[in-house]
C-alpha cells in the first residue's frame, strides 16, 4: 500500500513538474517571438516569468493533477485543466498589476493562457496514456482481496478487472462459489450471470467466510491486499465493523458492498438524524430549471455547429444513396420521447425501403442494409440529421436513446422502471451506448442493462458528463464499436 502511494505521488510530482516546464517553454517562446514583449525594458520579462511561475504554484495547490488516480473520467481531468489554467492566468494578471501597473499584459496573458490550456490538454492525454501503459505492464498495481458470495461482488470483480490500465491485481476471494451467487444465477436462468460466476471461480479461492471471520483476530493468517471489498448482508453488522477496524489497523482501504437484495436501485443521499444514519432520495439534476437551461443552450450551440457539415455532406450522401438504394434520403420513424410522448426522429436512410422498419431491429448481417448505408451506421453518419431534432427540442445531444414505439410497448411490460428513462429528453448518444450497450438487444438482460445505465445518467447528469459521453462517442468514428451495425 505504501509502495503504491509513493509511486502515485511520484507520478503526481512528475506531472506537476512537467506543467512548469510546459508553461515556461510557452512563456519563453512568447518572449522571443511576440511583438508586444519585444519592446519591453530589461527585467520585465524576468519578472513576468517569475510571476507566472508563482501563480502556477498557487494554482497547482488548488487544482492539482488527478491523472494518477485509478478511476477518473476525462470530464474530471478537463475540469481540473480549465480550473488550473484559469486560476493561473487570473492570478498572474493580478500579481503583475501589483508589481507593474503600467505593464500591458491583459491580451498577452489571455493568449498565453489559451496556448497553455490547449497544450496542457494534449499533455494530460499523453500522461494518462503513459500511466495506463505503466500499469498494464504490472507496475503501480494495487492488490485486492474480495470477501463474500453475493453476485454484487462478482460485479465488483469485473469492474476492477475489465480495464487492466487501472492496475488492480485480484489476490483471491473468501466465500463459497456454490452458495448464493450460484443459486441466484441458476434461479434467474441468466447465461450472462452463470458465465460471470464461473469467471469468479477462475481466481484463487482463499477460504470460506467462516475462515475469514476467524482470521480477523489474527490478520497475519489472512491473505490481504491493499484494498478489501466486503459484501455481506447488513444484518451482520458485527462482521462489517470488525473487518473495518482490522483494515484500519493494517492500513488497508476498506469498501463495503451492499448485497444484491439490499441494493435498491435508487440514488440515495446519506444524512444524519441525530446519531442515526438515514438515507433519502434527491431530485434528478435536470429537474432544476437552471440545469435544463444550461443543457438546452449547449444542445442548440452544438447542433448548429454540426448541422453545417451535415448540410454540406447531404448532396454527396444523396447521390451515393440514389446509386445504391433508390428512395428518400431521410428515414423518418416514430419514437418515444420526453414524458412518453411520440415524436418523429430523422436519420439518413441506411437500409433499403422495407415494411419491417418499425418492427425489426437491425442485425449484424441484415440483408436490408446496402453498402454505403452499412458504412454510415458504423461511423454514426446516419445519425447526423437528428441534430434537427435537437434544434427543434424533441431530443438532446446526450440522453437515453429513443426506442421505436413497438419496443416501448413490449419492454415497459417486461422491465421494471423502463418508463423512468423518459423523464428526460432522448439523445443522439447516451451513457448506455458508450459503456457497451449499443445496438441490437437479443436478450432481455441487455435491455435491462441499458435501462440501468440510462437511469444512472439521469441521476448523475452534469454538463461535464455530457462532454465526456460526446468525446467517447466521437472516438467510435476512428475505433469501430463491434456492436454498431
Amino acid at each position: 500500500m505504501r509502495r503504491n502511494s509513493q509511486s502515485n505521488r511520484l507520478i503526481q510530482w512528475l506531472v506537476m513538474a512537467g506543467d512548469f516546464v510546459l508553461l515556461n517553454v510557452i512563456v519563453m517562446a512568447f518572449s522571443h517571438w511576440h511583438w508586444r514583449m519585444g519592446s519591453w525594458l530589461d527585467g520585465r520579462i524576468e519578472i513576468f516569468i517569475l510571476v507566472n511561475n508563482i501563480a502556477l504554484i498557487l494554482s497547482e495547490q488548488r487544482f492539482s493533477t488527478i491523472v494518477h488516480l485509478r478511476v477518473v473520467g476525462a470530464g474530471d481531468i478537463l475540469r481540473r485543466i480549465i480550473g488550473l489554467t484559469t486560476m493561473q492566468a487570473v492570478t498572474s494578471y493580478l500579481l503583475l498589476k501589483v508589481v507593474d501597473y503600467d505593464l500591458p499584459i491583459g491580451l498577452l496573458q489571455w493568449e498565453i493562457g489559451t496556448a497553455f490550456v490547449l497544450c496542457l490538454m494534449v499533455k494530460r492525454y499523453m500522461e494518462r496514456w503513459m500511466v495506463k501503459l505503466y500499469r498494464e505492464a504490472g507496475r503501480n498495481s494495487r492488490a485486492v482481496t474480495l470477501v463474500g458470495t453475493d453476485p454484487e461482488l462478482v460485479e465488483v470483480y469485473h469492474k476492477l478487472r475489465n480495464d487492466p490500465s487501472l492496475g488492480y491485481n485480484i489476490l483471491g476471494y473468501y466465500g463459497s462459489a456454490e452458495q448464493k451467487a450460484e443459486m441466484d444465477a441458476e434461479k434467474k436462468g441468466s447465461k450472462k450471470k452463470r458465465n460471470k460466476r464461473r469467471k469468479l471461480q477462475e481466481i484463487d479461492y482463499l477460504g470460506t467466510i467462516e475462515d475469514f471471520v476467524k482470521g480477523l483476530d489474527n490478520p497475519d493468517s489472512l491473505i490481504l491486499g491493499d484494498e478489501l471489498y466486503l459484501c455481506v448482508s447488513r444484518q451482520y453488522r458485527n462482521i462489517v465493523k470488525r473487518t473495518s477496524r482490522m483494515c484500519d489497523h493494517k492500513v488497508i482501504r476498506f469498501f463495503y458492498v451492499p448485497t444484491s437484495v439490499e441494493s435498491f436501485g435508487l440514488n440515495l443521499k446519506r444524512e444524519q438524524l441525530d446519531d442515526m444514519e438515514v438515507f433519502t432520495t434527491y431530485e434528478n439534476p435536470l429537474q432544476n430549471s437552471l440545469n435544463r437551461a444550461e443543457k438546452r443552450i449547449f444542445d442548440i450551440v452544438m447542433s448548429l455547429v454540426f448541422l453545417i457539415p451535415t448540410a454540406l455532406m447531404s448532396p454527396f450522401i444523396w447521390v451515393i444513396m440514389k446509386i445504391q438504394s433508390p428512395g428518400p434520403i431521410f428515414f423518418r420513424q416514430k419514437r418515444t420521447g420526453l414524458d412518453g410522448r411520440d415524436f418523429e426522429m430523422l436519420k439518413f436512410r441506411s437500409m433499403h425501403v422495407n415494411a419491417d422498419a418499425d418492427k425489426v431491429q437491425a442485425t449484424k448481417d441484415d440483408p436490408r442494409k446496402y453498402p454505403f448505408g452499412n458504412f454510415m451506421r458504423k461511423s454514426n453518419i446516419d445519425e447526423l440529421p437528428q441534430f434537427l431534432n435537437v434544434l427543434k427540442g424533441d431530443m438532446s445531444i446526450v440522453g437515453p436513446r429513443p426506442h421505436m414505439l413497438l419496443h416501448t410497448e413490449q419492454y415497459s411490460q417486461l422491465i421494471d422502471k423502463y418508463m423512468v428513462r423518459h423523464f428526460v429528453k432522448p439523445g443522439l448518444t447516451g451513457w448506455a451506448q458508450v459503456t457497451g450497450y449499443r445496438g441490437e438487444t437479443k436478450e432481455l438482460w441487455q435491455m435491462e442493462g441499458r435501462v440501468r445505465r440510462d437511469i444512472w445518467y439521469m441521476e448523475h447528469w452534469s454538463i461535464w458528463l455530457d462532454i465526456r459521453i460526446i468525446w467517447m462517442t466521437a472516438k467510435t468514428v476512428f475505433k469501430h464499436d463491434k456492436n454498431a451495425y
